[in-house]
């Protein structure tokens, strides 16, 4: 307690309708008894912390067990979420104080080299650590203008429920999963949160579909979406809104483009998730009637620099010193050598030797997806070359050959 009154203290699962409220308040929508129970499914009490005011819930902020595939590698990785703070007690520092405890738990725990988060509001949370590791491709496609080229397939497309088909879905994610740079893993009870159709969250759509691609080796592929009925002077005007499009090979990959591109009545398909490198847009005669634009989407905050860069593996050998600066968790604050050899893995370790680069801990975190190159933060005069040479080779090593992918808010 401080001198306010206020307390800042763990969650308990009894606290759950209170934080609903709450984060119903802070993000300007009304939870419905459903919501909330979605919503409740995932939470991790024993991962929550409160902010109390005389016994009424006024600040939050929690994270979930998760890992996160980053390049070459799958890591545990703390996703944090339901940050906020009552409108009557905002500019007192509660903010401030769960961020800072929230980083300190997760250090001292142990488990998790990195956090990781979606930003409402973009300014907030470089104060924290937190960098633009990824993000994403929003579009907004004009299907009557868009062609895909014809090919043969093998396959066949196939119409499911989608929650009464999660073995299936689950088969095509995990056999991927550990490529795909920034997606979360998801157990059963993820699956059904992920896979959960509200009403209340239609607005005025239908309700989600699902379909397979099926090869001679099973299930290889599939996407989900719903439809929002429209007409206009022409006739009619439906738009197609795609949750996600999850595929192994060209082939399926096409299939299940082609299938939702061509639904009869729709002539606007809307993409929220996609990656920057989108094959789609490599695939269509009209790419720019794909309406693409970029948005920011996955932010990681490097908890700990020996295990964060040792867990992730690399394009090219490297041998750097790092002079990283770290304010809240100043373990990670030192010269660090980051060794990688001719497989890609690496070793991290304390180091009196010469600085090559120098940066803070967002930094890192900003160029730790392969994303964003230490040299294009170099340009923006957030990261230092103190030898020549260093900040090529050091993005060389830090990239990827695919980008980042992110498919959920979490």
């Amino acid at each position: 307690m401080d001198g306010s009154g206020m307390t800042l203290r763990g969650g308990t699962a009894e606290d759950w309708d209170a934080i609903s409220n709450l984060l119903g308040r802070v993000f300007h929508h009304t939870p419905s008894p459903e919501e909330r129970g979605v919503e409740g499914s995932v939470f991790e009490p024993e991962r929550s912390l409160v902010v109390a005011d005389a016994g009424t819930v006024v600040g939050h902020a929690a994270a979930y067990t998760r890992e996160l595939t980053v390049p070459g590698a799958i890591v545990p990785a703390a996703h944090v979420t339901g940050v906020g703070v009552a409108p009557t007690h905002r500019r007192r520092g509660l903010f401030t104080r769960m961020m800072h405890r929230q980083l300190r738990e997760i250090a001292d725990a142990g488990r998790e080299p990195i956090a990781v988060l979606w930003a409402s509001e973009t300014k907030i949370y470089p104060r924290f650590g937190y960098g633009p590791a990824a993000q994403r491709l929003v579009m907004n496609i004009m299907m009557r203008e868009v062609e895909l080229p014809a090919a043969a397939r093998d396959g066949r497309l196939r119409l499911v429920e989608p929650l009464t088909s999660i073995a299936e879905l689950t088969k095509v994610y995990e056999d991927l999963r550990g490529t795909r740079i920034g997606w979360s893993s998801r157990d059963e009870r993820w699956w059904r949160f992920v896979l959960a159709d509200l009403a209340s969250r239609r607005e005025g759509a239908t309700a989600q579909h699902g379909v397979v691609y099926e090869s001679a080796d099973g299930p290889t592929g599939y996407a989900l979406w719903r439809t929002r009925s429209r007409w206009n002077d022409h006739g009619p005007d439906c738009e197609v809104q795609i949750r996600e499009v999850v595929a192994a090979g060209s082939e399926a990959y096409r299939a299940l483009w082609q299938f939702l591109l061509t639904i009869d009545l729709a002539r606007t398909a809307t993409v929220s998730f996609a990656a920057v490198d989108e094959p789609l847009q490599y695939l269509v005669d009209e790419p720019r009637r794909l309406g693409s634009n970029l948005s920011d989407a996955l932010w990681i905050r490097i908890v700990d620099v020996p295990r964060a860069l040792t867990a992730r593996w690399y394009a090219a050998p490297l041998d750097v010193v790092l002079d990283v600066t770290d304010s809240l968790l100043t373990e990670n604050t030192g010269r660090w050598r980051l060794t990688v050899d001719a497989s890609g893995k690496a070793s991290c370790t304390r180091t009196d030797d010469a600085v090559d680069l120098a940066c803070t801990v967002l930094e890192l975190g900003t160029a730790y997806l392969g994303a964003v190159s230490p040299a294009t933060l170099g340009a923006a005069g957030a990261i230092r070359e103190l030898t020549s040479g260093a900040m090529q080779a050091a993005s060389t090593a830090f990239g990827w050959h695919r980008l980042p992918s992110p498919t959920e808010v979490f």
